[in-house]
């Protein structure tokens, strides 16, 4: 039995979050769609970029999603390995950076 929160088989029922609020569903939808186009962006670039977002976010639905998406938009594995780690970096470097917070709190209180 599986007891864990997150279910992949959930990923194909996105859609039904619209079943009580149709409209705002469509409204989403319409928008997330546009956002996902070909546009100064590429949608192969656009889907490394989520992709990226879906590690930094740690959403393992969107992890999923945007794996199967970069690679149907052409992206290969070395192109994906490289955005999580662009999205490793930034996370990284903002965890590094509010250390200066810390240090500006430490001096503060004096110590």
């Amino acid at each position: 039995m599986d007891d864990s929160y997150y279910h992949a088989a959930d990923l194909p029922r996105f859609s039904t979050i619209g079943e009580n609020r149709p409209e705002l569903a469509k409204k989403f939808f319409d928008w997330y769609g546009a956002v996902f186009a070909d546009g100064a962006l590429s949608a192969r670039e656009k889907a490394l970029i989520a992709l990226a977002v879906a590690h930094a976010v740690q959403c393992p639905y969107c992890i999923d999603a945007y794996s199967t998406g970069s690679l149907e938009k052409g992206a290969d594995l070395d192109q994906m390995t490289e955005a999580v780690h662009v999205a490793a970096a930034i996370r990284g470097g903002a965890c590094l950076v509010h250390g200066v917070q810390m240090r500006n709190h430490a001096t503060k209180v004096g110590m």
